[in-house]
């Protein structure tokens, strides 16, 4: 069976309003799966 090494899972915990979806798209942006544009 062929494994990838490029995939990767998290989990991130945390109370409404408290900058998760903030921090998984700053660490999206510096993987450089996001573009400056979107």
């Amino acid at each position: 069976m062929n494994y990838r090494n490029d995939i990767r899972n998290i989990a991130i915990i945390a109370h409404v309003d408290h900058g998760k979806t903030t921090l998984v798209d700053a660490m999206l942006k510096q993987s450089k799966v996001f573009r400056d544009n979107q």
